[in-house]
């Protein structure tokens, strides 16, 4: 198996720039794993198609606007994208300090032990290497989230960025609300750099009323990271290496799933972050979803067995992506890359402001 097998041709117009009007607007292929059968519906229709007393597990990691942008004192702009909080600083009472690891642009040759200030929050570069820097952040306020929220912006993927720059003069002058739509109704935890994309479909209305048909809904948290979206670069996937994200299972939805699979209900993973963690539980504990937090590195590739997850609601991925091999290992690949095919013929809308796939049945 090569990275090359997980190949598509996209044409750049099918990448979204912009989600769906309202969530659940977005439209849903329905494919049958093990018959291959495929049917085409919105994102409102889904309860029509899940199995009946489902378990659906969403993955409640909020985005924070971890992007930061400011001027050298040699006049040029810089970017300081924060992955992920390393430390706590002391410091004067009514500031923060806090050292966090990040990815920079525009620091060029910028020694370590460097100031630099961004919206008031001032940055010392204390360590490069690797394509990342150890950097530490002060300033006046409470905490730093929440001087982000006042002046960070949020991380878009590169291709919206992208798609938004080709879109049409028309497309271009309908503004979108980042801060709102690239982010689940349901998110709660803050950390993630990266939305848990196929949770955006949801609406409290469509929760509400999966409740009320008799679906059971559990909550994981899974802190997307920027190697969401870092590419397979060797020819051999064996190879590739994810980077480690940090989740949690609450007792309540460890409880859930021993019981689903006690009864033999089906087990839903909204998003493949849903799926890395469910599977990942497992494979550290032999077998049973544990409460507790932990990092994961699991990277599941066609071969992969799957031991908790029945169904899966995910969005349309990147060509040669880990995203797009979990897929494949989940329906197989000739399956998926047979179905790409026919959404790129129809129409659907790519990536994370694109359309849903709900893949359902027995693997074949």
């Amino acid at each position: 198996m090569q990275t090359a097998d997980f190949d598509y041709v996209l044409p750049p117009e099918r990448i979204a720039a912009a989600p769906a009007v309202r969530r659940d607007q977005a439209r849903l292929l329905v494919l049958d794993r093990g018959t291959g059968e495929r049917k085409h519906a919105h994102f409102f229709d889904l309860l029509q198609h899940l199995p009946r007393q489902a378990l659906l597990v969403l993955n409640d990691t909020r985005v924070f606007p971890a992007r930061l942008r400011g001027v050298k004192p040699t006049g040029g702009a810089f970017e300081v994208l924060l992955i992920r909080r390393l430390a706590t600083d002391p410091t004067p009472a009514g500031q923060f300090g806090e050292t966090w690891e990040a990815m920079t642009r525009g620091l060029g040759p910028t020694a370590a032990g460097k100031r630099l200030a961004a919206g008031g929050i001032e940055i010392v570069v204390l360590e490069r290497g690797g394509g990342t820097a150890r950097v530490a952040l002060s300033g006046p306020g409470a905490s730093l989230l929440e001087r982000l929220d006042e002046i960070g912006e949020m991380p878009l993927p590169p291709y919206i960025e992208a798609a938004r720059r080709r879109a049409a003069p028309d497309q271009a002058a309908q503004p979108v609300n980042d801060r709102l739509r690239y982010q689940t109704v349901f998110a709660s935890e803050p950390g993630a750099v990266a939305a848990p994309t196929a949770g955006l479909h949801f609406t409290p209305e469509l929760l509400a009323a999966a409740t009320a048909a008799g679906h059971e809904i559990a909550t994981v948290t899974l802190h997307v990271g920027p190697g969401t979206f870092r590419p397979v670069e060797v020819d051999d996937p064996a190879q590739h290496r994810m980077d480690a994200e940090r989740y949690r299972v609450p007792a309540a939805t460890a409880a859930a799933i021993a019981q689903a699979r006690r009864e033999g209900r089906r087990i839903v993973a909204v998003g493949t972050t849903v799926v890395r963690t469910l599977e990942a539980s497992a494979r550290a504990n032999r077998g049973p979803v544990v409460a507790g937090e932990a990092e994961t590195d699991l990277f599941l590739a066609p071969g992969a067995r799957f031991q908790v997850v029945t169904d899966l609601i995910t969005n349309f991925h990147l060509p040669r992506s880990t995203l797009l091999m979990l897929v494949a290992a989940f329906a197989g690949r000739p399956l998926i890359l047979e179905t790409y095919a026919e959404a790129v013929r129809l129409g659907y809308r790519f990536y994370s402001y694109g359309d849903a796939m709900l893949i359902t049945g027995e693997p074949r």
